[in-house]
């Protein structure tokens, strides 16, 4: 019973992550917004997603806490399903735009699936989960990433085929993320179960829509109370030096990786043409990928202090990192660009990993 609960999440919620994550139209995003397909320019394209996201962080962090997690993870899909059902059809800048507002919640809902799995199993299984899930995630972009390579070059397969896979594969996500248990508790706004739960030897069993609907409805909370508890939550972590400096190093490295990934493949689509040429990005993306996801799953069975030798590997490999972005910025050769990228997002999965 006990593996049951933790066993059967964990692999529900990897099966969500490793289907929302085979897209293999993404590694030829840039080409497909820049294409015939809908004819815009690199800076009409981006901003959007990014302020969005921004916007969307804070208010998606408390409503994952007091919706319990699997809300947001269905939001989540919902908001990428919708995503790429815009990218096939819709046109125009505005219906882009709006498009990368659902592109921001619906990567700004990562903190629920990220979050999810420590509220349904023990502490002594953190470490061990973390590196599943992120592993599923990796493994997933590295299947999509493989697939959509080999059908661009080999079978010359369109890009907006490749999207149409992509929607299929996230709405399978969707799907799963359905039969995830919901969980009892949060850190914040429910501490305590309420009693129109299941019983705990029941937690395993699925719940239905109009079950957790109810239970919603149910709860009672006292919002000053919860604001109160965040504020004293939010003095005695920051009150510490090492989760101060690990925070810091988050929000910098997450800042300058969205960036990376942002325009990486612009600054590629600068030093090798895609219309002149055969371009590898897929192939790229799914080296970087898999090499990080076996990584990222040894990282979560390495027994040692990160209290005592975290900072240490936090400056090596920060330093690794912009080395890595200096040498893909100013050696204009393709390959070298290539190589760098596969660097920069080995070690930043790495840390980022460490860090969770």
């Amino acid at each position: 019973r006990t593996a049951c609960c933790w066993a059967l999440p964990t692999g529900l919620l990897c099966a969500y992550g490793f289907f929302c994550s085979v897209r293999p139209s993404e590694p030829f995003l840039t080409r497909y917004l820049l294409g015939p397909h809908k004819n815009l320019s690199e800076t009409q394209i981006y901003p959007v997603w990014t302020y969005s996201y921004l916007a969307l962080l804070f208010p998606v962090f408390l409503a994952t806490d007091y919706l319990r997690y699997k809300p947001v993870i269905l939001l989540q899909g919902l908001s990428l399903i919708v995503t790429w059902f815009m990218l096939l059809y819709a046109q125009g800048l505005w219906a882009v735009q709006v498009l990368e507002v659902f592109y921001g919640m619906g990567t700004a809902t990562d903190i629920a699936y990220y979050s999810y799995i420590y509220s349904v199993v023990d502490v002594n299984l953190y470490q061990q989960v973390t590196s599943y899930c992120r592993s599923a995630t990796l493994v997933g972009y590295t299947v999509g990433s493989v697939s959509g390579q080999v059908l661009v070059s080999v079978a010359g397969w369109s890009l907006f085929s490749l999207n149409v896979i992509s929607l299929t594969s996230i709405s399978i996500a969707f799907g799963t993320a359905w039969f995830l248990p919901m969980p009892q508790k949060s850190f914040f706004f429910h501490h305590v179960s309420s009693q129109v739960f299941l019983k705990q030897d029941k937690f395993c069993t699925n719940i239905s829509l109009p079950f957790l609907l109810q239970s919603m409805q149910e709860q009672k909370v006292d919002i000053v109370k919860v604001l109160k508890d965040l504020w004293q939550d939010f003095l005695q972590c920051y009150s510490s030096q090492t989760m101060l400096c690990w925070s810091v190093w988050w929000a910098l490295s997450t800042c300058g990786y969205f960036q990376v990934i942002n325009y990486a493949q612009g600054l590629w689509e600068m030093v090798l043409p895609s219309h002149s040429t055969e371009i590898y990005n897929g192939a790229v993306e799914a080296a970087s990928t898999l090499l990080g996801a076996v990584a990222v799953f040894v990282v979560g069975h390495i027994k040692t202090s990160w209290a005592m030798w975290g900072e240490v590997a936090l400056a090596l490999f920060s330093f690794l990192i912009a080395a890595a972005v200096y040498i893909m910025d100013t050696v204009r050769n393709i390959w070298v660009c290539y190589a760098s990228y596969v660097v920069f997002r080995i070690i930043y999965m790495l840390l980022i990993t460490i860090a969770t």
